[in-house]
């Protein structure tokens, strides 16, 4: 949410930037009722400090022997008038906060502007393209004649896009989830939780999920609670309505598995595993200082950069234009793997610096070297999504003969096999 002294002094600058941001905001709406709002307080205010002063006087007159009635009267109607000015504050109190949590968050200056992807700048590559001499298969084909997961009876069991990993396929999740989390907590300083995987609306809303994004959630609607669509939900809400309690900066990973609806993505990437409606990810979340937050932000994306690194995957850095970043970024980087078997760049990890936004909306503080509370900054980014790892594994690993070799990082969690061979092993 955004500081609403913010878009009171400088209503121009917030126009331009949600401009880029191409979503339409009534801010005029905003600002008049903000101001109604103020007025009334104002108006309770001086109400409440006449009513205090005539209330004392009823006791002198009452000692003086004179009939209070008529002040006595004079007090009651002053109390209904606050009470109706409490009542009319309080309800725009609401929609205020229900207009604030829709207006999304500003692009930071160097974020390129554009409406979609279409205006993303790549701003580094690592690695090249791999070619084969042989006809590449895509993760579908190499996958099934492996064995590693049957797509079928996973859409019999729950419905398309909700795959089923079995043998080799599950023990190569598993070891990429075990693979990551020993990276980040070991090498790159993160303490590792396990959140619970499902959250309540509060929970949903803070970290800017929702009101916009509700039809993309699965709802438990007799408990209304959501399957987490992230583990960024739960772990940045571990400190929502606190005061940090350790120094900054913090920095949090976990595993969960992630449930999305994805409502407006029908019928694209429907085939395999590219685009599914539950995965597993590892995802760091951190929270510090305003000042620090742009190093912080570079820190978690060469922390996902290195997990690709360390597997030999060829990925590019791509920078994303305002009209393509979530609702909740202020900037945000992905990082873009190359699959070979179907001839692109598929995007893996996203890495986002959020600033104030979602501290805001959480009312997470922290406490300055002066003494002061003040809004943390909250980052995150996937550090990674597995299905989209799968298939960049077994497409740029695949042999001529249908085997797969497996990066060298991963034989101390596969049992010290080095490659997926037509053969059980």
């Amino acid at each position: 949410m955004l500081d609403i002294r913010l878009l009171r002094e400088r209503p121009a600058f917030v126009r331009e930037k949600l401009a880029t941001r191409h979503s339409p905001v009534d801010l005029d709406a905003v600002l008049a009722l903000d101001a109604a709002r103020r007025a009334d307080i104002t108006a309770a205010d001086r109400l409440k400090n006449d009513r205090n002063a005539v209330s004392k006087q009823i006791g002198a007159r009452k000692k003086a022997g004179e009939d209070t009635s008529a002040i006595q009267a004079q007090v009651r109607e002053m109390g209904d008038q606050i009470a109706a000015l409490d009542g009319k504050i309080r309800a725009a109190e609401e929609e205020l906060r229900r207009l604030m949590l829709a207006i999304p968050n500003l692009p930071q200056d160097d974020v390129p502007v554009g409406e979609d992807e279409s205006a993303n700048v790549v701003v580094g590559q690592w690695g090249e393209p791999k070619s084969f001499a042989f006809p590449a298969k895509d993760h579908v084909a190499l996958g099934e004649a492996l064995g590693l997961f049957d797509l079928p009876r996973g859409a019999k069991i729950t419905g398309a896009g909700f795959p089923l990993f079995v043998g080799r396929g599950a023990k190569l999740e598993r070891a990429l989830i075990q693979f990551m989390l020993d990276l980040h907590t070991r090498e790159h300083g993160f303490t590792e939780v396990s959140p619970p995987f499902v959250v309540n609306r509060a929970s949903m809303t803070g970290t800017g999920q929702l009101p916009k994004l509700e039809n993309d959630m699965y709802h438990v609607d007799a408990d209304d609670l959501f399957l987490i669509p992230t583990a960024e939900v739960p772990v940045t809400n571990l400190y929502r309505d606190e005061i940090l309690p350790g120094p900054l900066p913090m920095r949090r990973v976990a595993y969960t598995p992630c449930f999305r609806r994805e409502a407006g993505a029908a019928g694209r990437d429907t085939r395999g595993i590219v685009r599914v409606h539950q995965f597993d990810k590892v995802e760091m979340v951190a929270w510090c200082a305003p000042e620090d937050s742009a190093a912080e932000h570079q820190r978690l994306v060469r922390c996902a950069q290195t997990v690709l690194e360390r597997l030999g995957l060829t990925y590019r850095t791509v920078l994303l234009s305002s009209g393509d970043q979530s609702f909740a970024a202020a900037k945000c980087y992905d990082l873009e793997i190359w699959a070979p078997g179907a001839g692109r760049w598929l995007e893996i990890s996203s890495v986002s610096n959020f600033e104030a936004f979602q501290a805001r909306r959480m009312n997470i503080r922290y406490r300055t070297p002066e003494g002061r509370t003040d809004f943390v900054h909250t980052l995150n980014g996937s550090g990674v999504s597995l299905p989209r790892l799968v298939v960049a594994l077994l497409e740029n690993g695949q042999q001529e003969d249908g085997s797969v070799l497996l990066p060298e990082a991963l034989a101390p969690y596969m049992g010290g096999t080095d490659a997926l061979r037509l053969a059980a092993e």
